[in-house]
């Protein structure tokens, strides 16, 4: 993965992204719109329901890309969640290798989105993983934005 080629895609053609924000029990998703300008909440999931999940999507939605959240702690430091996050991700990338795959760095995102949707329904809670993927989805979109300006 280069951002390089990644640029060259958008150029090229529309380059619909998805973020996943990935934990034990559950995933939030986000997708950017064709243009990859916006970033919206998309689906909560189950994540054991994940590789389905990501199998119709990825054919629904014609993606190119899967940005994955990096969970490292403030430090910056690797813990037991980046583990298993690595490890899906591979696992991941092999299956679906038709879209790139890219970590991406998640930290403060589910924070960020608690305080966007203080949660009061058990509704809420599974939106806030979902909003935790735009945030991350965001950042990544504004990353390639800049860079974009600058070649």
């Amino acid at each position: 993965f280069s951002i390089n080629s990644t640029l060259s895609a958008i150029r090229k053609t529309d380059m619909k992204i998805l973020a996943l924000d990935i934990g034990d029990q559950w995933t939030g998703t986000a997708i950017s719109d064709p243009t990859g300008t916006f970033a919206r909440p998309y689906k909560t999931v189950k994540t054991v329901e994940l590789e389905q999940f990501i199998a119709q999507t990825i054919e629904k939605e014609q993606l190119q890309q899967i940005i994955i959240g990096h969970p490292k702690t403030l430090g910056g430091k690797k813990s037991e969640q980046t583990k298993k996050t690595e490890e899906l991700k591979e696992k991941l990338e092999k299956k679906f290798s038709v879209v790139q795959w890219k970590l991406w760095d998640e930290r403060l995102t589910s924070k960020m989105a608690s305080r966007t949707k203080k949660a009061k329904t058990k509704q809420d809670k599974l939106q806030a993983h979902s909003i935790a993927a735009a945030f991350i989805l965001d950042s990544y979109l504004i990353y390639l934005q800049n860079h974009k300006k600058f070649e």
